[in-house]
């Protein structure tokens, strides 16, 4: 009897290098939204508008200009005349002027000439029914969402690699997308082999050793949990030409196809000899129990794994070996438990005697923040630390927090403190959560968003840059990126650092023939500012400052000549949107958002942009990729 034999086994390094060394990848396709849950993001996805799109009141009350309520109060109330009404849905019909007002509902579009607006608790209406009484004081902005509040044209939106859950197909949705680039999943072809198997529903004989095929239907759909698409194959008997013909089918429709059973060194188990004859076996083999018979090789232009007849051994190599190999073909992470323990990051206050569901991110600390805690002494380490938990939560009206969230922490209405170090349980999303391998927050920079592309599995918070250096010093993320001059010592590596050119992005060809800053204040020109959060807002300051010394006036009469510079935007593309809509002459922003978009450019100077980190996580290996990606010049400029 001709017999192969198990001489030198591999080992199960070996065994993973083989399955490495096929290809396994499907490409690329694009697929519906309604068909993206759980797909695999193959480009990066930018905002092509602003959510909301346009300025909208934050709940009910009255529309109006904020310097008509300075001074207001309880007892000197402003009196604004009553003018005219607009609701949720609708377009405005009215523009304010000086010492009106208009009712509005939460929602509604702000109409023209109102820069804030005053909730119907803070008002009364005068006896004739034609004029408003507002017993409060706003500024610019005060009420208002402003367009792009929520998500903002040209803001990097979801990130290559992003495995799509129902919260991205929410922001998808807020951003009009409805098709996606995505992975396309490895076709698995599965074939169970021997005369002893039968499919479920057919009549079993057990007197001749018949058993159901448990192996195909299992196979299957841990192939489909995976991430892959699994075709069932006809059942192959042990006659080698039979099943032959039905690998070969398999080989030519599939990226890898999967056997189980005919590979041990029984005589009737010929489905080597195939592969050697007709691909190439690369092992056959493994130095693992249960599941010693394992093949590995290639078909056609297939990859190949052959398993072990017992389910149990089957289920073992699938798990062990092939499910790896098919969750990173298809770009799906590995498996997590369903909740998480873990320390939360800073307090959280929450007074409202309601049960709370309170979404949260996470982040791996290092082992030197856990000996400042409390842990014991540790030198600086690798980044292997426990789990904090950050509440995740921009308002009740943002699509985009829960797309920065990993899970949910529940909190009862008897809880209203919880404080900063505190254990809480995480209900994670999906069991297939895991913290990002780098988390950072700070400015919003195209350049940076490059960098963060070819990063394993980052998240990146746009918050800008004097919040982003705020929560560096509480200790929550793993970097800042902070734009323009820094105004303190701060406690931090600096691991990267690059040049970019801000100025005036004004219309294409500047028609308005803008200069410079001393237009805006000389000229009537409408401006779009970015907030004080911004880097780009702390440098404009910085040149304010210099043009009252050059002029000899006071900063603040600068400022009050520039029409729109109390008024500020989010995200570093959206005062260039204003202007492309016709709303603004020149607003705030970067050279490469002008060039982009096709707008002018006037140049105000170059800002420096800097990546510090938590000196805790200098070891922390999503830390380390990062400073190795800035290394790289190119990486960061265009």
């Amino acid at each position: 009897m001709n017999r192969k034999e198990f001489r030198d086994l591999a080992s199960p390094d070996e065994a993973r290098e083989a399955i490495d060394s096929l290809s396994l990848e499907g490409g690329i396709e694009r697929v519906s939204l309604e068909d993206a849950r759980g797909r695999v993001l193959v480009a990066r996805l930018d905002a092509e508008l602003d959510v909301p799109g346009f300025d909208r009141a934050s709940m009910d009350g009255y529309a109006l200009r904020a310097r008509d309520t300075f001074g207001a109060d309880e007892a000197d109330p402003a009196r604004l005349e009553i003018v005219g009404e607009v609701h949720a849905g609708a377009e405005p019909d009215v523009a304010l002027e000086a010492g009106e007002a208009a009712e509005i509902s939460t929602g509604a579009v702000m109409p023209d000439g109102a820069d804030a607006m005053v909730p119907v608790e803070r008002t009364d209406t005068d006896a004739g029914g034609d004029a408003v009484l507002i017993r409060t004081s706003v500024a610019p902005g005060d009420n208002v969402m402003f367009a792009g509040a929520d998500v903002a044209a040209g803001e990097r939106a979801l990130g290559p690699g992003t495995t799509i859950t129902p919260r991205d197909i929410g922001l998808l949705s807020a951003l009009g997308v409805d098709e996606v680039p995505v992975r396309a999943k490895p076709r698995v072809g599965i074939v169970s082999t021997g005369d002893e198997l039968v499919r479920p529903g057919d009549d079993l004989h057990s007197e001749r050793g018949e058993i159901y095929d448990v192996n195909s239907y299992t196979i299957a759909a841990s192939v489909e949990d995976a991430g892959g698409e699994a075709v069932l194959y006809p059942h192959a008997g042990d006659d080698r030409d039979e099943m032959e013909r039905i690998l070969r089918e398999a080989a030519a429709e599939c990226d890898l196809v999967l056997s189980s059973g005919s590979t041990s060194a029984s005589a009737v188990d010929v489905i080597y000899r195939v592969i050697e004859e007709q691909g190439e076996l690369l092992l056959h083999g493994v130095s693992i129990k249960p599941g010693k018979p394992m093949l590995i090789g290639r078909l056609d232009d297939s990859a190949y794994v052959g398993l072990p007849g017992y389910p149990v051994s089957a289920m073992m190599v699938f798990r062990t070996f092939v499910a790896p190999a098919i969750r990173e073909a298809a770009g799906r992470p590995e498996p997590a438990a369903a909740t998480v323990t873990g320390r939360l990051a800073r307090e959280e206050r929450h007074d409202q005697g309601r049960h709370r569901l309170m979404p949260v991110g996470l982040v791996e600390s290092g082992p030197s923040e856990t000996a400042r805690n409390g842990g014991g002494e540790s030198a600086e380490g690798d980044g292997d630390g426990e789990t904090l938990v950050y509440p995740v939560d921009k308002g009740s009206g943002a699509t985009t927090s829960l797309a920065d969230a990993d899970g949910v922490v529940e909190i009862g209405p008897e809880t209203d403190y919880l404080e900063e170090g505190e254990s809480v349980t995480v209900t994670l999303f999906s069991p297939d959560v895991r913290p990002p391998t780098l988390f950072g927050v700070g400015e919003d920079d195209p350049a940076f968003s490059r960098v963060l592309d070819g990063l394993e599995n980052p998240r990146y918070l746009a918050v800008g840059s004097r919040p982003g250096l705020r929560r560096l010093r509480e200790g929550v993320p793993d970097v800042a990126v902070v734009a323009g001059p820094l105004d303190r010592d701060v406690q931090a590596d600096n691991i990267g650092q690059w040049d970019r050119e801000w100025g005036l992005v004004v219309r294409a060809g500047n028609p308005d023939e803008i200069e410079g800053l001393a237009d805006l204040v000389d000229r009537d020109l409408r401006f779009v500012n970015r907030t004080t959060d911004s880097g780009l807002r702390s440098s404009l300051g910085g040149a304010v400052a210099d043009l009252a010394e050059e002029r000899g006036t006071d900063r603040r009469e600068i400022v009050d000549a520039i029409d729109g510079f109390d008024l500020g935007l989010r995200a570093h593309e959206s005062p260039a949107r204003k202007v492309i809509a016709g709303d603004a002459d020149a607003g705030l922003g970067l050279r490469e958002t002008a060039d982009r978009l096709d707008l002018g450019f006037v140049s105000l100077g170059e800002q420096p942009v800097r990546a510090l980190a938590n000196p805790d996580r200098t070891g922390k290996e999503g830390v380390r990729e990062l400073e190795r990606a800035l290394e790289d010049e190119s990486s960061v400029q265009r």
